[in-house]
């Protein structure tokens, strides 16, 4: 910024001059205003040349015309008032809330749309001064939002084999964590008396019926005792196994009800289980979720439904697609981020457990905001300004206050108007002149 005072000095500062034909100067020349000021601290003003009092630089000499000095002019308080229980809701006077029928209070004015400085340019220095100006107007805006996570199993598929008796494991079928089960594999091999006492007598109700099938009695123990059995894991080929024999084995093998990836392996040759502990918990990855972080400040920009795009860095060229499917209602308060997740289907097993996942979605915003250059935009930390073409030499700056960015565009939601010829080429020249004329009322 320094740098762009000095060479606002160059550029605006040298006015009292011979044109290119040798004429003298004009009677409004003769009129101006010279004094010294330091590049650095513009807040000195001496009428004779010299040395910076604060930095011991050389003063410079600055000549300028009676209306080519800033002005500032005083400005009225703004009043704005709004809703009890809804401050989005405003009016400029006094009036009834349409939402609780109760009068409004008034509110702190944002002062977007306030004149901080004003700036006419003499007609040499509007030579000098390249400036590219365009029309304020509104155009959609559609923001590119960046997704940061991971693959994770889906909490809906994960399961696990219990045994649904009491029994001690003789036999265990599988070797280790992260095997592939499907679903009627045998998984353990257990000894249980009370299953032992449930398949003889299915023996027996089953030779019972064989003999008087017209017994509804017999009918209704051999039901009860195959359903009894199923409910325990015995399966139809096994109980018509024991009926071929006679005898139920002492040993009886568990096969697995569903399919899936053991993630802990808790049977153990020796071990006795009671009913409903479980031997194995599995996850079934063909189905996984991709878990996301949203920035706080694109959280508001999110939600359920929304189409995203996943590329994976061990899939190359591949891109996914997804929806939101789940967007939390808490900001982490350590990461100050939002979690989001889609759900993606998984068949072939190409995404595994913790991959790294870069996701993007497309978000259109609203396009009835006016909609301007990044570039324009002067943010001195405690506003945002532009610089506004008033007159073929005039120029003022306004505050503004701006919503979303998108690409090289940003929103304006309040303090332009559409049609306003907005300063992009030239205006941090206009700030370094305001700030070396003392133009900004801080």
């Amino acid at each position: 910024m320094k740098i762009l005072i000095l060479f606002s000095f160059l550029l605006f500062g040298c006015t009292n001059h011979k044109d290119g034909h040798g004429t003298t100067e004009t009677a409004s020349e003769h009129a101006s205003h010279t004094y010294y000021t330091c590049s650095m601290h513009p807040q000195v003003r001496e009428s004779e040349p010299g040395k910076c009092p604060i930095c011991h630089m050389n003063l410079t000499k600055v000549v300028s015309q009676p209306d080519d000095e800033a002005s500032t002019p005083a400005k009225e308080e703004s009043k704005l008032y709004a809703c009890k229980d809804d401050a989005t809701i405003t009016s400029p006077s006094p009036t009834i809330c349409p939402i609780d029928g109760e009068e409004m209070v008034e509110v702190t004015s944002s002062g977007a749309g306030e004149v901080v400085a004003k700036l006419t340019l003499s007609k040499t220095q509007v030579t000098h001064f390249d400036a590219k100006v365009f029309e304020a107007s509104t155009m959609q805006m559609t923001k590119d939002v960046r997704l940061l996570g991971n693959v994770m199993q889906a909490q809906e598929k994960e399961s696990n084999i219990p045994l649904r008796v009491d029994g001690r494991v003789e036999k265990v079928y599988i070797k280790s964590e992260g095997e592939f089960v499907k679903k009627g594999d045998p998984v353990v091999d257990i000894y249980s008396p009370t299953l032992i006492s449930a398949g003889e007598e299915y023996i027996i109700a089953r030779k019972q019926v064989s003999k008087e099938a017209n017994k509804k009695d017999y009918r209704d123990l051999l039901r009860q005792s195959e359903e009894r059995l199923t409910n325990w894991g015995i399966n139809e080929s096994q109980r018509e196994q024991w009926f071929s024999d006679g005898e139920v084995k002492r040993t009886i093998t568990i096969y697995s009800p569903t399919s899936g990836i053991v993630t802990a392996r808790n049977a153990v040759k020796g071990k006795y289980f009671k009913e409903g502990q479980s031997l194995f918990d599995l996850v079934d990855l063909s189905t996984v979720w991709v878990e996301m972080d949203v920035y706080e400040v694109d959280s508001a920009l999110v939600q359920n439904g929304q189409d995203v795009s996943l590329r994976f860095s061990a899939l190359p060229g591949k891109i996914l697609k997804s929806k939101l499917d789940f967007v939390s209602p808490v900001i982490d308060l350590k990461t100050r981020t939002l979690k989001v997740r889609a759900t993606i289907d998984n068949e072939d097993g190409a995404l595994k457990i913790g991959m790294v996942a870069d996701g993007s979605l497309q978000v259109n915003l609203n396009s009835d905001e006016l909609v301007v250059p990044r570039s324009v935009v002067v943010d001195t930390g405690k506003r945002k300004i532009i610089w506004i073409q008033t007159g073929d030499r005039k120029f003022e700056a306004k505050t503004i206050r701006t919503g979303h960015i998108a690409g090289s565009f940003i929103q304006v939601i309040e303090g332009l108007s559409a049609g306003d010829k907005i300063v992009e080429k030239g205006n941090f020249l206009l700030d370094a002149q305001a700030q070396l004329f003392g133009g900004y009322l801080e």
